[in-house]
């Protein structure tokens, strides 16, 4: 996780070259990038989520991002923060409060995606979860939120994924 230049504490992904630096990214995939960015000041400040939108809305690179997906991501984390916890709590090896914030973050958001997005597909889902994992997290964090979001889509999404 990297610190925002501005010293907000917001994660900032790594600068990389090439298609990693944002060429490649699609608008859906930098919203989830600033919905986790969001959740994750949530976590860390308990700021209200208007504060917060706000905050993130005037990140570099943000009029690139699917705004309406955005703001279904971080407001619908944060309202059902609650029912989400319960979808991922008996898939953790520790309690909530020991995840790291950045897995906690991705985990609420992949959670949130497969509970109320059933467009998504699931491999889409949990993919794109790993990959944020792997942009603002720890070394094999994305291992684990890789295996959380695989139990968790096998209860929330067992018609499609054929084990109802």
């Amino acid at each position: 996780m990297t610190s925002a230049a501005d010293g907000s504490g917001t994660p900032r992904p790594e600068r990389r070259s090439g298609r990693e630096a944002g060429g490649g990214r699609s608008a859906r995939r930098r919203a989830r990038e600033f919905a986790v960015q969001g959740i994750y000041q949530w976590l860390i400040s308990g700021e209200d989520a208007g504060a917060i939108e706000v905050h993130i809305a005037t990140t570099p690179g943000f009029a690139r991002a699917d705004k309406e997906h955005f703001l279904a991501l971080l407001h619908g984390c944060l309202a059902a923060s609650a029912e989400l916890h319960e979808a991922i709590a008996p898939h953790l090896d520790r309690g909530i409060r020991e995840l790291s914030p950045v897995e906690h973050a991705v985990l609420l958001l992949g959670a949130f995606e497969l509970a109320r997005h059933p467009e998504i597909p699931v491999r889409v889902v949990i993919n794109e979860a790993v990959e944020l994992a792997k942009t603002f997290g720890g070394t094999d964090g994305f291992k684990y939120v890789n295996g959380v979001l695989d139990q968790v889509a096998a209860r929330l999404r067992a018609v499609e994924l054929g084990k109802s």
